[in-house]
C-alpha cells in the first residue's frame, strides 16, 4: 500500500496533483505508505507484495485477479481482507479529517448555516414577532438508535479518533509556526497503525442495550463538551442579529435514544434494561455537567469586593451553605469574597449526591440534591442574574448562559428515552385484563371498530382494569411492567428522562387508545385532572398506513378522551414516519411519495383540530432506509409541516461519521437546527401555484403505482427468498455481533417477510446490488413519461426540491451499484434456475439509469458531483478485491457444510466466537471491509 495513492492518481488521469484535494490525497499517500510498512514489520514482506499485485490485477485483469482470490488459503485470504479493510477505516478517517478543515476554511469565509438561513430569513423581510415566535417553537432532537448498522468496534473508532487528532494537531503546528514535527507525528501515525491492526476488528460477542448505552454515551458526552453549547451560541447570535433575544433556558436543540427503550422485537430490552440504561446516562450525564461546572469555576472569579452580588444569590448561596457541610471548609475559605465559585461549587456538591442518590435508590432531598435539571439551571439562572445586574452583563450572556443552554439541552439524563413497542402487545395484556373483570367474552375477537369503541369508554372511566396481583402471562406482564417503570423512573430521575411511548405498527385507533389506556392503569395519563406524563405516538411504517395517517390522526383527534390526552400535553400530537419498513414493503418512490403526502394530511388534520403536529422522522443510513443529505431532506417537507419542532433518527455508521470529530459535529447539528428555522419561517405556503401543483402530484402518483407494481415483482416473486440468501451474505450478519436486537421479527419464517430492513439492505449492499435503493423507479419515470408527463418531469427536477432531492439520491445509489460485481455473486453462489431474477435486477436498473439521466440532462451519473464521483471511483480500486474474495469464501464457507463448520460445538452449547472456524472469520472481515469501504452496513 505504499503507493496507493499513487496508482489511484495514476488510474483517473484526470485528477490534477495540485487541485483542491491534493492534500488530502498526500495525507491518504502518507498513511497508505504508513499502513504498508505496518503489513511489511507485522506480517511480513509477502503480504505488502500480495496487497499490490492484487491491486494492480484487479484493475489489468478481473477475471485473473477473482481466480487468484479464489484459489487462496484463507489465512491469507483473512490477512488480506484486513489489509484492505484497514486502509479504508484510514481513509475514511484522513477523509473526515479534511472535511473538517473545509468547513472550518468555509465557515471563517461564508459563515455557517445559521448565517445562511439568517440571510434567507432577512432578505424574505420576517417581521421580528413571527421570527420570535418560531424561536419559542424551535425543538430540534436527532435520537440515538442501537439499531444495528455499525460494523467497527468502539476499539477501532477510539484509535481512528486519536489519529484523526493527530492529524490535526500537525496541521495546526504547521499553520501557527510555519513548520510541524513531521518525524515525532510519523512515529505517532505508525505506532497507532500498528495498534489498528493488532486489534481484533470482529466483535467477541453480541453487546447488550447496556453496552449500546455506553457507546451512545461517548458521542453524547463530546457533543456536550463542544459542538452543542457552538451550535446553541451560534444559534442565540444568529437569533439576535434578527431582532429576537432568546432565554438561555429554551430548548431549541435536546437529544434522544432509543437504546434501552426500543422493545419492538428485542426481548433483551426489559424494565429493568430501561432504569440500568437511564443510570448509565445519569452517571455519565452528571459528569459532563461536573466538568461544565469546573469551567465555570475557573472563570467566574469575580469578587464581592470589587463587584455587588444580587441579594437572591446571595439568600440561595447561604442557605446551600447550611444545607450542604460536603462544601469543604477550604472552599468556603478561599472562596469566601468569591460568591460565584462558591455557589457553583454548592451545585457541584448537590450533582454529586444525585449521584448518589440514583445510585441507592433514594428519596430526592430538595435543596441537597436536584431531581432533573430545573433545580440546577435555576441556581445557574440566579447567577446568570446577578451578574447582568452587576457589570457582569458580558459573562452573563456569554459563559454563563452557554451553560444554561448546554443543561438545558442535555439535562442530567444527556438524552431522553422514547419507550417503543409493537402494538399487538398492548392488546395482549389487554386481552388478559378484560378477561379477568368479565364484561368482554373475547376481546380478541374483537373488530378495529368494536375495540375502539371500547376502549374509548374505559378511557373516560375511573375504575382500574388491574391491581399488583393481576395474573398475567410472562411476556402481557413484561408489557405492562414497562407503563409502571416509566411512573418509577421519571419519579426517581425526573419527568424528562421518558417523554414519549412508540406503537409499532399502529394500523388503527385501537393500537393507539390500548396504549392509553394501559398507561392509564400505570398512573402515566388521567384524564379527568388533565394529567399525562408520556406522548402516546403512533409509528405508521407501510405504505397503506402512510396513505391513511391523515384519517387515523382525524379519528384520534376526534374522540373527546383522547384529545383530553393531547391537551393534557400542550396540545401537540406526534406522529413517527417509518422510512425502512415502508421502503421495504413498497420500494423506494412509494415509500419516498407516500411519506410525502401523509406528512400533507397530518398537517391539514392537525390544523383543524387546533393542534400542533411534531413529525418524527424514522430514517435509517442508507438512502434504502430513508437516509441521504440532512439539510435537502428536511427542506424537501412539504411547506407548513415544520413548525419548529422535529425528531429525526440517527444509528449506526451514520452517528460516527457525524458526530466522531467535533467539527463535522458541529457541522451536522448546525445545518439541521438551521433548515428547521429556515422552513419554519419561510415554507409555510405552498412554492409554487395549486394548479401546478396537481400536475407535479398527478404525474408522481402515475410513477409510484408503475414502481409499486415493478417492485411488488419482484419481492413476491415466490424464488427472491432462495435468490437473496444465495447471492448475499446476511447469514452472516448475526455472527457480526453489531446490535443487541435480532435480524428477524421473532415467529417469522425462513422468507424475507419477517426479515428486518437493516438485514434487507446490508445483504444487497454487500454485493453491490442496492435494490432498495432504486428498484423501480426506472419503471416509474418512464411511466410517467409514456402518459406524456415529460416536460412535467423536467419542470419538477427543476422547481421541485421533494423530486430533486429524490432523484439526486437515487442517482447516489445507482452510481454505488456495480452489477458487474453482483453479476460474480451469482455466477458463483446462485443455482442457475434463478439467474432471471438477476436478468430482471439488470433491466431495470439499465432502465432507472437511461429514465435519471433523461431527467437531469447529463450523460452520466454524478456528472454534476465529479468530487463525489471520484472519490467512489477510487474506493472501487480497493473494494474490488474485497468482493472477490468474498465470494469466493462465501463459496467455502457454504461447500463446507453447517454441520463441519460447528463439529467444534458441544452439542447444544452455545457457540462462542473463540470456536468459529478460520473460514468464518475470513468472511466476517470480508463484510467489515465493504461495510468501510461502501461507507454503509445497512
Amino acid at each position: 500500500m505504499k503507493s496507493a495513492q499513487r496508482d489511484m492518481t495514476d488510474q483517473h488521469g484526470h485528477l490534477d496533483p495540485d487541485g483542491p484535494d491534493a492534500a488530502l490525497r498526500a495525507d491518504i499517500r502518507r498513511i497508505g505508505t504508513l499502513l504498508g510498512q505496518t503489513l511489511a514489520r507485522q506480517e511480513g514482506r509477502p503480504l505488502l507484495d500480495l496487497v499490490e499485485e492484487i491491486r494492480a490485477l484487479v484493475r489489468q485483469e478481473p477475471e485473473a485477479a477473482a481466480d487468484r482470490l479464489a484459489a487462496m488459503d484463507v489465512t491469507t485470504g483473512t490477512k488480506l481482507a484486513r489489509a484492505f479493510s484497514t486502509y479504508f477505516h484510514l481513509a475514511n478517517i484522513t477523509e473526515q479529517v479534511h472535511r473538517s478543515r473545509d468547513l472550518r476554511r468555509r465557515r471563517a469565509r461564508d459563515g455557517g448555516w445559521l448565517d445562511q438561513a439568517a440571510k434567507r430569513i432577512a432578505e424574505q423581510g420576517v417581521p421580528s414577532d413571527e421570527i420570535a415566535a418560531a424561536a419559542r417553537r424551535l425543538a430540534v432532537r436527532p435520537v440515538f438508535t442501537a439499531h444495528p448498522t455499525e460494523a467497527a468496534r468502539r476499539s477501532i473508532l477510539s484509535k481512528l479518533r486519536q489519529l484523526a487528532d493527530a492529524l490535526d494537531a500537525e496541521a495546526a503546528a504547521q499553520v501557527l509556526y510555519g513548520q510541524s514535527d513531521t518525524t515525532a507525528s510519523t512515529r505517532k501515525f505508525a505506532e497507532l497503525i500498528d495498534l489498528l491492526w493488532q486489534t481484533d476488528e470482529l466483535r467477541l460477542d453480541r453487546p447488550d442495550p447496556t453496552d449500546e448505552a455506553r457507546n451512545a454515551v461517548y458521542y453524547l458526552k463530546d457533543l456536550y463538551a463542544e459542538a452543542a453549547p457552538q451550535v446553541l451560541a451560534d444559534l442565540a447570535e444568529t437569533l439576535r442579529q434578527l431582532g429576537v433575544e432568546t432565554a438561555p433556558t429554551a430548548r431549541p436543540l435536546t437529544f434522544g435514544s432509543w437504546i434501552g427503550g426500543d422493545r419492538d422485537g428485542n426481548p433483551f430490552v426489559t424494565p429493568a434494561v430501561t432504569r440500568d440504561v437511564l443510570l448509565i446516562q445519569h452517571e455519565h450525564g452528571i459528569q459532563a455537567t461536573e466538568a461544565a461546572m469546573d469551567q465555570l469555576i475557573d472563570v467566574l472569579s469575580v469578587s464581592r469586593r470589587l463587584r455587588g452580588v444580587s441579594l437572591d444569590l446571595s439568600a440561595s448561596l447561604a442557605k446551600d451553605l447550611d444545607n450542604l457541610p460536603e462544601v469543604a471548609p477550604r472552599f468556603r475559605r478561599t472562596n469566601a469574597e468569591e460568591p460565584y465559585r462558591l455557589k457553583v461549587r454548592a451545585i457541584k456538591a448537590k450533582l454529586a449526591n444525585t449521584r448518589d442518590r440514583l445510585r441507592r435508590g433514594t428519596a430526592h432531598v430538595p435543596g441537597r440534591d436536584y431531581l432533573g435539571s430545573d433545580e440546577l439551571i435555576s441556581d445557574l439562572e440566579l447567577i446568570r442574574a446577578s451578574l447582568a445586574r452587576n457589570s457582569g452583563q458580558l459573562t452573563a450572556v456569554g459563559v454563563v448562559a452557554t451553560a444554561i443552554r448546554t443543561v438545558s439541552a442535555f439535562g442530567l439524563q444527556l438524552a431522553t428515552l422514547d419507550v417503543r413497542e409493537h402494538a399487538e402487545k398492548h392488546h395482549e395484556v389487554l386481552q388478559q385484563l378484560y378477561a379477568r373483570v368479565g364484561e368482554v367474552d373475547d376481546y380478541a375477537a374483537l373488530d378495529r371498530a368494536d375495540r375502539t369503541k371500547l376502549l374509548a369508554t374505559e378511557l373516560t372511566g375511573r375504575r382500574p382494569l388491574a391491581s399488583v396481583d393481576t395474573p398475567l402471562t410472562d411476556s402481557a406482564r413484561k408489557t405492562f411492567d414497562v407503563f409502571t417503570t416509566i411512573r418509577d423512573v421519571q419519579d426517581r430521575f425526573g419527568a424528562d428522562v421518558i417523554e414519549t411511548y412508540i406503537i409499532s405498527m399502529t394500523l388503527g385507533v385501537d393500537d393507539v387508545l390500548a396504549a392509553a389506556v394501559l398507561a392509564r392503569e400505570a398512573g402515566l395519563i388521567d384524564i379527568h385532572n388533565g394529567r399525562a406524563r408520556v406522548n402516546i405516538v403512533p409509528l405508521l411504517e407501510t405504505p397503506a398506513e402512510l396513505d391513511a395517517g391523515g384519517d387515523l390522526l382525524d379519528e384520534m383527534l376526534s374522540l373527546p378522551a383522547y384529545r383530553e390526552i393531547v391537551k393534557a400535553r400542550g396540545d401537540v400530537q406526534e406522529v413517527m414516519l417509518g422510512y425502512s419498513d415502508s421502503n421495504k414493503e413498497g420500494g423506494i418512490t412509494t415509500s419516498q411519495w407516500g411519506i410525502h403526502k401523509a406528512q400533507r394530511a397530518l398537517r391539514d388534520v392537525a390544523a383543524r383540530h387546533g393542534v400542533r403536529l411534531r413529525l418524527f422522522h424514522g430514517r435509517g443510513g442508507t438512502v434504502g432506509r430513508g437516509g441521504g443529505p440532512t439539510h435537502e431532506a428536511i427542506l424537501a417537507q412539504p411547506y407548513g409541516t415544520l413548525d419548529g419542532a422535529i425528531k429525526v433518527t440517527e444509528q449506526g455508521e451514520v452517528i460516527s461519521d457525524k458526530y466522531t470529530l467535533p467539527a463535522l459535529a458541529r457541522e451536522n447539528l448546525e445545518l439541521t437546527v438551521a433548515a428547521v428555522l429556515q422552513a419554519t419561517l419561510l415554507h409555510t405556503s405552498p412554492s409554487v401555484d395549486l394548479e401546478r401543483l396537481a400536475r407535479w402530484d398527478a404525474t408522481m402518483d402515475t410513477a409510484s403505482d408503475a414502481a409499486f407494481k415493478q417492485y411488488r415483482s419482484l419481492v413476491e416473486n415466490p424464488d427472491l427468498p432462495a435468490y437473496f440468501w444465495a447471492a448475499t451474505p446476511t447469514e452472516l450478519l448475526g455472527a457480526l455481533n453489531i446490535g443487541s436486537r435480532p435480524a428477524k421479527r421473532p415467529n417469522t419464517d425462513a422468507g424475507l417477510g419477517g426479515l428486518r430492513a437493516i438485514p434487507w439492505v446490508f445483504g444487497w449492499t454487500q454485493t453491490r446490488q442496492i435494490v432498495p435503493g432504486w428498484f423501480g423507479v426506472g419503471t416509474g419515470l418512464k411511466a410517467a413519461r409514456e402518459a406524456g408527463h415529460t416536460e412535467v418531469l423536467q419542470e419538477m427536477h427543476a422547481n421541485w426540491q421533494f423530486f430533486q432531492t429524490f432523484l439526486s439520491n437515487v442517482e447516489m445509489m445507482l452510481n454505488k451499484t456495480d452489477l458487474t460485481i453482483a453479476r460474480r455473486y451469482v455466477e458463483t453462489l446462485v443455482p442457475e434456475h434463478l439467474h432471471p431474477i438477476f436478468d430482471k435486477i439488470r433491466e431495470e436498473y439499465e432502465l432507472t439509469v437511461r429514465e435519471v439521466l433523461a431527467i437531469t440532462g447529463t450523460s452520466e451519473l454524478l456528472e454534476n458531483q465529479p468530487e463525489l464521483k471520484r472519490t467512489l471511483g477510487v474506493r472501487d480500486t480497493y473494494l474490488e478485491p474485497l468482493h472477490h474474495l468474498q465470494v469466493a469464501l462465501l463459496r467455502q464457507y457454504r461447500d463446507a457444510g453447517e454441520a463441519d463448520r460447528q463439529a467444534v460445538v458441544a452439542p447444544g452449547a452455545r457457540r462462542a466466537p473463540s470456536d468459529s472456524t478460520a473460514l468464518e472469520r475470513a468472511l466476517l472481515t470480508s463484510v467489515n471491509g465493504i461495510a468501510a469501504g461502501m461507507r454503509n452496513t445497512g
